[in-house]
């Protein structure tokens, strides 16, 4: 499937104008516009077959210029977990609620393979180290943010 596929048929400026406060350039603009389909897209190599993130246009590995962006299931595992209990006013995050999760997932796609983001649909004391998750969307200031919860059934 192209990594474009079910993606809303907009220009870059309208994309970039969507994302405030991020910074969208040619290298990682398929990311984000992968969010407005709530697609989860990490660069993976043509060549090699590594997928890496953040976005880069060349495989740390082999060092080929052949990547593409290619959605991952979104399925994994919790690498590190930190609670915050303060921090910079940001869109949906509420620190007077008691802790805000942020969970670094390392995906099944590829040991190593991690993303950050924050982890609905949990109770507190559930969250720890390698307990298994899945992706799914939020609408934060008016477009998909990718976020994890816990999985339904194993990995």
């Amino acid at each position: 499937m192209p990594a474009d596929a079910a993606v809303p048929n907009i220009s870059d400026g309208e994309m970039i104008a969507m994302f405030p406060g991020h910074e969208i350039d040619h290298d990682n603009k398929h990311f984000y516009r992968g969010w407005l389909g709530r697609r989860l897209l990490m660069n993976r190599c043509a060549d090699c077959g590594l997928w890496h993130h953040p976005p880069q246009p060349l495989c740390p590995e082999c060092w080929s210029f052949d990547v593409e962006p290619a959605e991952v299931l979104g399925r994994g595992s919790i690498h590190l977990l930190i609670r915050l209990h303060q921090g910079p006013p940001a869109a949906g995050v509420d620190y007077a609620a008691g802790p805000y999760p942020v969970v670094v997932v390392e995906l099944q796609e590829q040991a190593g393979l991690r993303f950050t983001s924050t982890i609905v649909n949990y109770a507190m004391s559930d969250l720890e180290i390698g307990a298994p998750v899945e992706l799914t969307w939020i609408d934060r200031s008016g477009v998909p943010f990718p976020v994890f919860q816990p999985a339904s059934s194993t990995v």
